[in-house]
């Protein structure tokens, strides 16, 4: 890791998460060419992602489309993806189960975006065009989740996306990507644990009050 990345990595959670690379991602990348082995996941992860979740976003396409949506049930928008090539990024109008970001997954298996990346720009994007940035961005296919995208979730301040994508760019292989999707999955996991617990212990507190009884008592 550089100094100008160390210093900016202070959270526990973001430099283990990150320093997986360090101790285990040598050995893909001993083995296989880092770029091969990725893609390599990318094809087979992402073939099995979209077989199994297909038939879900198909449902939800056809829901949305006869709600009649407003733009319809899918949201298309212009994105650069590696080299600098423009694509058009289809996205369901859902946030159900994660549905939307499931439904970008044709992208990953034809190879205009990976499974994790620095976040989809639109082009001429200001986040792009700077003289670190501009490098590495033309490099990488973006992903459809990445270290930025999980790590904004924490609510940490010093998670600085553009920092996180700099240092992902810096450290990307197969053992920090696995690391990120697992993280990536689990989270609204989590998320839906702790509405259940909560909605559990409020109705087993509604189950045990007394007849006649008051906040005040």
């Amino acid at each position: 890791m550089t100094g100008t990345a160390r210093s900016h990595f202070p959270s526990r959670p973001a430099a283990r998460l990150a320093g997986l690379t360090d101790r285990a991602g040598w050995l893909a990348d001993h083995f296989t060419p880092r770029t091969t082995a990725e893609r390599a996941l990318d094809l087979i992860l992402g073939l099995a992602l979209l077989i199994l979740t297909a038939p879900a976003v198909a449902v939800a396409a056809l829901a949305l489309a006869a709600r009649r949506t407003p733009g319809g049930a899918w949201d298309r928008r212009p994105r650069t993806g590696l080299g600098g090539r423009v694509f058009e990024l289809r996205t369901l109008r859902t946030r159900s189960f994660r549905l939307d970001v499931l439904s970008r997954l044709p992208h990953v298996v034809r190879g205009e975006l990976a499974l994790v990346g620095p976040a989809p720009l639109p082009p001429g994007d200001p986040r792009a065009a700077g003289p670190g940035a501009r490098k590495w961005r033309q490099e990488m296919r973006p992903g459809l989740t990445g270290l930025a995208q999980v790590r904004a979730r924490s609510g940490m301040p010093w998670d600085d996306p553009a920092l996180l994508d700099q240092h992902y760019a810096e450290h990307h292989g197969v053992v920090l990507n696995l690391a990120i999707l697992a993280e990536a999955a689990r989270d609204p996991l989590r998320t839906r644990l702790r509405k259940a617990r909560r909605t559990k212990a409020r109705l087993s507190d509604a189950d045990h009050r007394r007849p006649g009884y008051s906040a005040v008592e």
